[in-house]
């Protein structure tokens, strides 16, 4: 038997260990959005200080940042030449929040049918496991193929602020040949995918001033703009009638989607229903002149993500609000830059706010689209991974979602990222009753065996 037989058997006879693993991690409620919560956050870093030690790791070491910690393991192999393999994941979670909604303890795993149910199972303490125990189950039947390294940071929830700074103080720690990136996921549990792009994201909050205090509706309504009204107003002209932006130079620099491209998108498995049957909304809604699959991954969107103004409580206030605000996020794709979306707004803004409110445009944040290249070795390693496995070619996607950290480690470390993991659409990541689908992420385990050994190849 060779090892990289005896590495899966070695899954096999240990899932139970393996589940007990992720639900020590999944005990300990690392909110990084929770200004409290820093003990809960230097918990889990030692946890996973200490997982790695448990592996025979020859380095292991908690950084302090000016937040949380990030934590750094590093395992040689005694072959020459290897490739070297940086695996990124991060430890914190989202809020539970609304907690009645959930039908057990959110910091308590518990198996319920396939599922594994807990905050993080999915996102994405269950993938970081996933990947340690992919480690352990080749040191624990033999030697490492390849060089492996791991980042683990603590505040890719609330946008990752200090990892940049990280990324560029230790770039030679984190030298390496390829990154794994498992926060990704899966579109069905028997349709292995790798994710080549990610959009980007421009995240903005639009303040609109009006009367210097709230008014009398019906003292002063009809001759006072309401600044409600008019945020609605602006808001409703940065679409078009095709749903198009609006907003000046918008689509300047966005990159064409090549026919071959669109035709691969419109293989994967996902139909209209699909989104509907996943979103719940009535009918489907978006750009002219693309499909579904092609506008969530190819396409630049505009959408607001927060309205306030006036009297929101119970109940009948007749009030004209003196201010409004939105919150308004853009998905950008590959060769769009933030700053120039940014101007973009602030000329629609100057070009049709009326002379009757003042506006303020506030940049929040920003990073841009990434894209693989689909026939890197490491790509194509993991592909034949994932057949070995699934027993079916893997299908390649461009997914609607940002991650910063992908662009941060192009940037600064002159590395791709091989986009994947073993969640799935129907995880209730950041909602109530977060799941894992455990016969995926045993055979997601068991794909990352396969792919550190195809990569010695």
């Amino acid at each position: 038997m060779n090892n990289l037989d005896s590495a899966l058997q070695y899954t096999a006879k240990n899932r139970q260990k393996f589940i007990k693993d992720l639900n020590e991690l999944l005990a300990i409620p690392s909110i990084s959005a929770d200004t409290n919560g820093k003990p809960a956050m230097e918990n889990a870093a030692r946890w996973i200080e200490k997982s790695l030690q448990n592996n025979n790791f020859d380095t292991v070491k908690i950084y302090q940042t000016a937040g949380n910690p990030v934590v750094y393991g590093e395992k040689k192999t005694g072959k020459k030449n290897a490739q070297t393999i940086l695996f990124y994941g991060h430890y914190d979670v989202q809020p539970v929040e609304p907690l009645g909604e959930w039908e057990s303890e959110p910091f308590e795993g518990v198996v319920r049918g396939d599922y594994l149910f807990a905050r993080g199972a999915s996102d994405m303490k269950g993938q970081y496991i996933a990947c340690l125990k992919a480690i352990e189950s080749i040191l624990s039947t033999g030697e490492l193929p390849v060089n492996v390294k791991f980042i683990l940071e603590g505040e890719e929830e609330i946008g990752s602020p200090n990892l940049e700074d990280f990324l560029k103080q230790h770039a030679d720690l984190l030298k390496c040949d390829v990154v794994v990136n498992p926060d990704t996921g899966m579109i069905a549990p028997d349709v292995p995918t790798i994710t080549y792009g990610l959009r980007g994201l421009a995240y903005f909050e639009l303040r609109v001033y009006g009367p210097s205090s709230d008014l009398h509706s019906g003292v002063f309504g009809g001759v006072v703009h309401n600044p409600g009204q008019a945020l609605c107003e602006l808001i409703a002209g940065m679409h078009s009638s095709d749903m198009k932006v609006t907003l000046p130079g918008f689509y300047d620099d966005v990159r064409p989607l090549p026919a071959s491209e669109r035709a691969e998108l419109n293989r994967l498995p996902v139909s209209d229903q699909d989104y509907l049957d996943q979103t719940g909304a009535p009918a489907l809604w978006g750009e002219d002149g693309y499909t579904p699959t092609e506008r969530l991954g190819a396409r630049p969107t505009l959408e607001v993500n927060g309205l306030y103004s006036g009297y929101i409580e119970a109940g009948a206030k007749t009030v004209l609000p003196s201010y409004a605000m939105a919150k308004i996020s853009m998905r950008l794709v590959p060769d769009q830059d933030p700053q120039k979306v940014y101007d973009s707004l602030h000329l629609y803004l100057k070009q049709n706010a009326p002379e009757t409110i003042r506006w303020e445009l506030v940049n929040m944040s920003g990073a841009p689209a990434c894209i693989t290249n689909r026939d890197l070795p490491a790509v194509q390693a993991m592909s034949r991974a994932m057949e070995r496995i699934w027993g079916k070619t893997p299908v390649f996607r461009r997914d609607g979602g940002s991650v910063p950290v992908v662009t941060h480690m192009q940037e600064i470390l002159g590395v791709d990222s091989i986009l994947t993991g073993f969640g799935l659409p129907d995880d209730h990541i950041h909602a109530p009753n977060e799941r894992l689908h455990l016969p995926t992420w045993e055979k997601g385990i068991q794909v990352l065996i396969c792919f550190l050994f195809n990569l010695a190849e």
